[in-house]
């Protein structure tokens, strides 16, 4: 399979890296406006096709696949593009700015018959993978509660300084990854109430939400996210899990310690190791990319959705849009009402 890759960008580094491990898959092909970003990157990963506008690298073509690895509002055009190229697509989260593009960028990938994915890579940490896969074996029986936390006060902005800019932050940038990672554990919410707080006055958006959903197969969880939270020792970029069932409770708990307590007790060690292109404490994440660019590239193979396709994300973006709504009015919303 050869790709393309537009948007050459902080986290585009770790897919950059992700891609050339990956059997079988070449990226042939960069564009960026930034012509710096656009040669480091060109440089840095030997890759002689560059482009600086996106509508000219399609039109000259010969790759199989788009990562898009921009920022939101581009996702639309761009996706649209790259359906009508007849390519398939793997896009950057958040998916979009509303419900109404995200529905027009998967019509567009059904009406070409071609894959489109969104990057949401946090269910794919192998510590959530391991944690998921104690709760689907049906080790504490039937889940009825959990608690999905992401507590930390680093600083993201230094890194990705536009995150300090937006109206929105931490809902839309974080807790649609451990909103995603609710859904994986418990399925589908009908219902959530949420508030937020900013604690950061040089920041725009909210960095601290906490919301209550209700899932359609009668469990209940906590999302809690914060980047305001002072924690010793620092537990970024982990995300603390716990699942209550009628057998039983799983934990994950920080320095990757899965705890089960149920029909076996045990307790291991899920840390992710660091890729050779990694470093701590970013490697669960980076660990992450690699495995969702692998599950797009089987998915693709064999004519199957991907688990965060482009479909199924729009159950996360109205989570995102519902909290947000159940913060500003003050009440519990229902999904349906997106």
């Amino acid at each position: 399979m050869k790709g393309a890759l537009i948007g050459c960008g902080f986290f585009a580094q770790n897919q950059l890296h992700a891609w050339r491990d990956i059997d079988g898959v070449e990226i042939v092909a960069l564009c960026d406006q930034d012509a710096g970003r656009l040669a480091q990157s060109a440089a840095d990963f030997n890759i002689t096709r560059t482009h600086a506008d996106a509508a000219e690298m399609f039109a000259v073509g010969g790759f199989d696949f788009v990562d898009i690895a921009t920022t939101v509002p581009s996702h639309l055009p761009l996706v649209k593009m790259a359906a009508e190229a007849g390519v398939h697509i793997i896009c950057q989260k958040p998916f979009a700015d509303n419900l109404a593009d995200a529905r027009a960028m998967v019509a567009a990938a059904d009406a070409a018959q071609k894959t489109l994915m969104v990057h949401e890579n946090f269910r794919w940490q192998s510590a959530i993978q391991a944690a998921l896969y104690v709760v689907k074996s049906g080790s504490i029986g039937d889940p009825f509660f959990g608690r999905f936390s992401f507590r930390s006060g680093y600083d993201v902005f230094s890194g990705q300084p536009y995150l300090a800019e937006g109206a929105r932050f931490i809902i839309e940038d974080l807790g649609i990854h451990i909103l995603d990672i609710a859904r994986a554990f418990l399925g589908d919410a009908d219902r959530i109430a949420a508030t937020t707080k900013r604690v950061n006055p040089n920041i725009k958006g909210e960095d601290v939400a906490t919301m209550l959903l209700t899932h359609a197969g009668g469990a209940t969880s906590v999302v809690d996210c914060s980047y305001a939270t002072r924690r010793t020792p620092e537990t970024f970029p982990e995300t603390l899990l716990e699942i209550d069932g009628t057998e039983g409770t799983a934990r994950l708990d920080a320095g990757y310690q899965l705890s089960v307590t149920g029909k076996e007790t045990h307790s291991v060690d899920v840390n992710p190791p660091v890729l050779s292109w990694a470093e701590k404490p970013w490697h669960n994440i980076q660990e992450s990319v690699l495995t969702i660019q692998q599950h797009f590239v089987d998915c693709v193979a064999k004519g199957r959705a991907p688990q965060t396709s482009g479909a199924d994300n729009l159950q996360t973006l109205a989570l995102v849009e519902a909290a947000y709504l159940s913060a500003a009015e003050g009440r519990t919303v229902r999904l349906s009402e997106h």
